[in-house]
């Protein structure tokens, strides 16, 4: 299954010549985002109260409920344009023993929890042979998971992957970083516009999924 951003898209517009069948397929890329989604955002909050942040788990954002996760307008762009994003997860950094470190861990949540469900998915796939609705429905739950992941490990503010290279990253060059967060929002909308998360995400989507067997 090849990486085609524009695929659900191109799918409803153009059709396939079987209105349902395009509707159908719709529905299942749909569930998968939830599900998705919902699992990157509550890993977020459950590592942020592990690590002594209760501010999510106040919120209620401690749940696999998709209701308390789902960012309407993050969800359609990951359908239509092969990007998107979930309610992000706030955090006090106050409540952390070490609090640059720790951040960079709560951020590493999501992208890891996606990775995760998609390699435990693959095997679930490979094991029994998934063929049908549901093989065609856990191949895209796997897409779309690792989708999610790459997606929101690409540095840039206000993605996770920002946060995990700040944790890395010694004193006096995180101080330099975290400068550019107040640009990070125009960054991403030029790597999105002039199609460069497109030549991220797609390359590196295929490999994954060469990785776990597609």
């Amino acid at each position: 299954m090849r990486y085609n951003p524009h695929m659900l898209l191109q799918l409803l517009v153009n059709g396939s010549g079987n209105f349902a069948a395009n509707i159908f397929v719709f529905l299942l890329v749909a569930v998968a985002l939830v599900i998705s989604i919902s699992i990157h955002e509550f890993s977020h909050a459950y590592i942020a109260n592990k690590l002594g942040d209760p501010t999510a788990k106040n919120m209620g954002r401690i749940t696999l409920d998709p209701r308390a996760h789902l960012d309407p307008m993050g969800t359609i762009l990951l359908l239509v344009a092969g990007f998107g994003w979930g309610k992000p997860v706030p955090f006090d950094p106050r409540f952390l023993q070490n609090p640059k470190r720790d951040s960079a861990i709560i951020s590493l949540a999501g992208p890891a929890s996606n990775i995760t469900l998609a390699i435990l998915l693959s095997l679930i796939f490979h094991m029994f042979g998934l063929g049908g609705i549901t093989g065609l429905f856990v191949r895209l739950a796997i897409q779309y998971n690792l989708v999610l992941a790459i997606f929101n490990l690409i540095p840039v503010h206000p993605l996770d992957g920002f946060k995990v290279v700040n944790g890395l990253l010694p004193q006096e060059l995180s101080y330099q970083w975290i400068q550019l967060a107040p640009y990070g929002m125009w960054i991403l909308l030029l790597l999105i516009f002039g199609g460069i998360t497109e030549q991220v995400i797609g390359p590196t989507l295929i490999w994954g999924m060469k990785i776990l067997g597609f």
